[in-house]
């Protein structure tokens, strides 16, 4: 499933490097060296509206910690480079944290795309890896020291469509056919192969399956022909850009199926909602957490500090999507520091591995492949956005799935709620 991605050398990346000097956060009452954190992060590119999240979160975090006098009696120091949203970036900046930074712990950058090929640079250092937002990124390499932050469950590919075709199959009457277009990357093709199998499981019959190359800028090619095809459902596995112009062109082709969304990266992050406003009304999507007073309860300390600073960082102005996990991944392997009075990667793996992980974000244990042991996916639907929608707290999605986190009854069909 990967991507044949290729190393670069680290001459040629003399220029991402430059982009993005390591974070120096000054030690408080710690002495000795600090304890060096090293990841990739998307800062500029397509993804940089969800990885910025990430980083800020992860700052909080970092100075939390150093007020309160650090780990093991040293200071934490994040050292981290802009991968650009370029997958063909990330061999050379883990090469470069791992042998000029010397950093003693590495977690990887955001998003699928972006952790596959820091893989063997890891493994090959046979260090611990914490990844953030990576769809099955470890079904092939079976890494043991792996650890996943992304609530899939131990059905990774399947779990960000699932609860699309349970909503869809709970209807009256019952769709009977489906529509799958995926974006060529790594993330897209591992959710639609999941799509497949829930359509399988649903007995639903695809009527249109392909994918599209992720340069593609006209969507209105794609969905004349699943428009053609006429699908009861039409299921969409993509990264922002093409998940913007997919909801774009569907609007202005007044394209109507049954039920429309499933695995659309960006729809997340409020700079994609802002720009897209009331065309996501009726979309039904997948959300990772929501911001419900159940939810919010752990996390309300960290998003209060986070919105106060969002704006002067130039970041998401909630954070919902990825500033509470960009906090919670780090704030983990903090925990595991702690836990075994090291910062040796075996024997932090072994905590991880046998650990039930409280945090801001909710609580998850690993299992096979590094993966949660629960699936903690939802799928939301968008409704009654105005321009000008604030996107804050609630008013604008319901929770569909899973029944424990269910908010309200799907608006079906899909035109119903434009």
């Amino acid at each position: 499933m990967h991507c044949g991605l290729k190393f670069v050398t680290l001459g040629l990346m003399a220029g991402v490097f430059a982009l993005a000097a390591p974070a120096f956060q000054p030690a408080a009452a710690q002495s000795g060296e600090p304890i060096k954190i090293g990841f990739s992060m998307a800062l500029t590119g397509p993804l940089a509206a969800n990885g910025k999240q990430a980083l800020l979160g992860m700052k909080i975090w970092e100075e939390e910690t150093n007020a309160k006098g650090g780990l093991l009696g040293r200071p934490v120091k994040l050292i981290y480079y802009d991968d650009q949203s370029n997958p063909s970036t990330v061999p050379a900046i883990y090469t470069k944290l791992l042998d000029a930074d010397k950093v003693d712990l590495v977690v990887s950058g955001y998003a699928t795309n972006m952790v596959a090929p820091a893989m063997p640079v890891v493994m090959q250092k046979n260090k611990t890896f914490i990844s953030l937002f990576a769809l099955d990124v470890n079904a092939e390499f079976k890494y043991p020291k792996y650890f996943s932050v992304l609530p899939t469950g131990p059905d990774t590919k399947a779990s960000f469509t699932e609860g699309f075709f349970q909503t869809a199959l709970e209807q009256n009457p019952k769709p009977t056919t489906v529509a799958l277009a995926a974006e060529d990357a790594e993330f897209s093709r591992n959710s639609c192969e999941g799509a497949r199998d829930n359509a399988k499981k649903f007995n639903l019959k695809i009527v249109y399956d392909k994918t599209y190359p992720p340069s593609t800028t006209d969507f209105s090619p794609i969905v004349r022909a699943v428009q053609a095809a006429n699908p009861d459902l039409f299921v969409i596995c993509s990264y922002p850009l093409s998940s913007v112009g997919m909801v774009q062109t569907i609007n202005e082709l007044n394209y109507k199926p049954k039920m429309v969304g499933g695995a659309m990266v960006g729809l997340q992050a409020t700079v994609f909602k802002q720009r897209l406003g009331p065309k996501l009304n009726g979309i039904v999507n997948y959300e990772t957490w929501v911001p419900t007073d159940r939810q919010m309860a752990p996390a309300a300390e960290f998003f209060k500090k986070y919105q106060a600073r969002a704006g002067a960082e130039g970041v998401d102005p909630l954070g919902y999507y990825l500033g509470g996990w960009g906090y919670a991944y780090v704030n983990m392997l903090g925990e595991g520091i702690t836990a075994t009075k090291s910062v040796d990667d075996d024997k932090i793996a072994e905590w991880l591995r046998k650990t039930e992980h409280k945090t801001i974000m909710g609580n998850w244990s690993y299992g096979a492949k590094g993966e949660w042991t629960k699936s903690g996916m939802i799928q939301v639907q968008y409704h009654d956005v105005k321009e000008g929608e604030t996107w804050k707290g609630m008013n604008y999605q319901t929770v569909l799935t899973p029944a424990d986190l269910k908010t309200g009854s799907v608006i079906y069909p899909y035109e119903k709620a434009k």
